[in-house]
């Protein structure tokens, strides 16, 4: 029996096989590797990863699939949310560090990323299905329009490399965007940041992207008693990823 997508899981299976190809290429899947797919679906990914790796864990939300899935022989079914899996326990078990691949949901592909942040020092690295404007904004440089929280959240803890530009036709149903494949390669980790201050201390400084940076990040500043040297008379989208690591470190304990 047919499949349906489901629209409340953000289900849009790529089914274009020269994308797919494309996809397993810029990949390269080798045995042995602990490669984990995130929301396999219809297993458009999934077959030829497994064909090249041999053993492959997946993470599907829908049971549907998820019991279509454990009938493939070398598939490691884990049916849950991905925003609930423990990427560290995962990695623990599967003798890590993770390869993550995935046509990701368009509806909360930002919150899986930032989920996925906290374990970057577990992950080798990351090929991602996205919409093109995601990836547009995650691969920003500073004094671009598409610079902003999202370029500076990850950029901080990931090289980031747009590869592939994927049309609605790839898809069934075709999504209304464009998508793009990303890939994600975590940084050595060189320093220690408190995250939920870092994301508040960004999300500040992108608050008011028009206007110059005293009138928003300047005012955060003040309330967590900085008193060092920065540069307030920019706009956000002008100051480097690396000056608001540095600018993170030096806020008082």
């Amino acid at each position: 029996m047919k499949h349906v997508a489901r629209k409340r899981f953000g289900q849009h299976f790529l089914t274009d096989d020269g994308i797919i190809d494309a996809i397993v290429r810029a990949i390269d899947p080798r045995p042995g590797e602990p490669l984990v797919e995130i929301g396999p679906g219809l297993g458009a990914l999934t077959k030829p990863l497994l064909e090249r790796c041999k053993q492959l864990t997946v993470i599907e939300l829908d049971r549907d699939l998820a019991a279509r899935l454990r009938k493939t022989a070398g598939l490691d079914v884990v049916e849950s949310d991905v925003l609930k899996v423990d990427m560290p326990a995962l990695t623990e078990r599967l003798g890590g560090p993770l390869r993550l691949v995935g046509n990701l949901p368009y509806n909360i592909s930002t919150p899986i990323l930032f989920h996925l942040l906290a374990s970057a020092h577990c992950v080798a690295d990351q090929h991602f299905m996205l919409q093109k404007e995601v990836v547009d904004r995650m691969a920003a440089g500073p004094g671009s329009k598409t610079y902003g929280r999202l370029s500076v959240m990850l950029q901080w803890r990931y090289d980031i490399e747009s590869l592939i530009e994927v049309p609605p036709g790839s898809f069934d149903p075709p999504p209304q965007v464009d998508s793009a494949v990303v890939r994600m390669v975590p940084l050595p980790e060189m320093v220690a940041l408190d995250m939920p201050r870092f994301e508040a201390m960004v999300a500040s400084a992108f608050s008011q992207r028009r206007k110059l940076l005293r009138h928003s990040l300047g005012r955060w500043l003040e309330a967590q008693g900085f008193t060092g040297s920065f540069d307030l008379q920019r706009r956000a989208e002008e100051v480097p990823v690396s000056e608001y690591v540095a600018l993170a470190q030096a806020l008082p304990g």
